[in-house]
Order: structure tokens, then sequence, then C-alpha cells
């Protein structure tokens, strides 16, 4: 998670954060269904305006770090060493979040999540935004010098992954599966290189 340096920021992170476990705890104490916005406002001693200007909908407060789940996938992308290949620096963003995901006390989350539509919806949606700002960063990169369409496949790739994983009984056994592929894939989209001349011969 990206530590805000600003007294301002660190205030507005940590009512953020306040929002957010409240939400959470009333959610799993009560049912998702059953707990209302007003309701999270008032335990955490916000405005209803507070609570709306930190997430955009109810759904959000269950998928509180939506935001920095994007920007580390892209900066795995970005910020990446020049000689640092692509997939191994997705490798590690995808397992740290399938290790947030799969932490102690998250199966009550996940559970609640899937017995809500809305939630359900919403987490598809995620991922979807996801893999395009994902794909986006890889098309960006002069470097990887791949299609649109190779960089939203494997983009696709990538976000379904860590789903995949975080379902798995042996989570990494799953990426070790799934990024063999996914190495596969991404070597199968790279430009051919011309062909070289024949001895003998002036190339032309």
């Amino acid at each position: 998670m990206t530590v805000p340096t600003g007294r301002r920021e660190r205030k507005k992170a940590a009512t953020r954060q306040k929002i957010a476990d409240t939400a959470l705890r009333l959610f799993l104490d009560r049912g998702y269904d059953a707990v209302g916005i007003r309701e999270v406002a008032a335990e955490a001693d916000v405005a209803v305006t507070t609570v709306f200007s930190h997430f955009a909908s109810k759904e959000a407060l269950v998928f509180e770090r939506d935001q920095d789940f994007e920007q580390r996938l892209t900066r795995a992308v970005t910020d990446r060493t020049p000689d640092e290949p692509l997939l191994p620096a997705l490798r590690r963003e995808v397992e740290e979040l399938v290790r947030h995901c799969a932490a102690d006390g998250a199966n009550p989350v996940w559970r609640m999540i899937d017995a809500s539509p809305a939630l359900r919806q919403y987490e598809e949606s995620m991922r979807l935004r996801h893999a395009e700002s994902l794909a986006a960063a890889i098309a960006a990169d002069p470097a990887l010098s791949r299609t649109a369409t190779a960089c939203r496949t494997i983009a696709r790739f990538v976000i379904d992954a860590y789903a995949l994983a975080r379902e798995a009984a042996d989570p990494q056994a799953a990426l070790d599966e799934i990024f063999g592929m996914i190495e596969a894939a991404w070597a199968a989209t790279a430009a051919p290189r011309p062909p070289a001349d024949l001895p003998g011969t002036s190339g032309t």
C-alpha cells in the first residue's frame, strides 16, 4: 500500500481506512444487505458525505484496496528496471495480491462476496478495469512491442491468474502452472525476426 507523505494526506488515508474497517466489521457482523451507508457513517463518526468522498459506492467499501492493487500492477510494468523482463515483475505483484487476499481472516469476507450478487458484479467490473489499466501500461512500453490485442490478452491472463490462484488449494502451485502458460502465450506474440541472409547472398 502506498504510504502518504504529507500530514493532510495521512489524515485522509487514516479516515478512509477507519471507514473501510468499520464498514467491513458491520457487514460481517450483521450481513452486507442489512447495513446502510448511514449506519457506517454513524459508527465511524463521520458524515455520510465523507463516506462518499472516499468511496463511490457501498460495494467499494468492501474492496477498499481496489485502487492500490490497480496502481501496483501498472507500476510493476512502468517502474521495473530496463533489463527486467515483464512477466517476473508482474508475477511478484500477483503473488503479493494473492497473499493479501488469502490471509488469515479473509475467508469470511470472500464468503460474503460470493453470497452477494452486487459484490460479485462489482468484483468482476473491478477486475476488468484492472486488466484494461494493465494492458494500457504494457502497450505504452515501446520496449515490449506487442499489438493492442496481445497486450489486452496478456493483461486478462494476469488478472485471471490472481483470481484462480486465490481460490486454489495450493496458490503457489497454481501460479507456477498459470504463469508457465502465460509465458508461452507472451512468447508467441513476439514479432518474428526477419530471416538472416544466406551465406553468399547480398540480402536483396
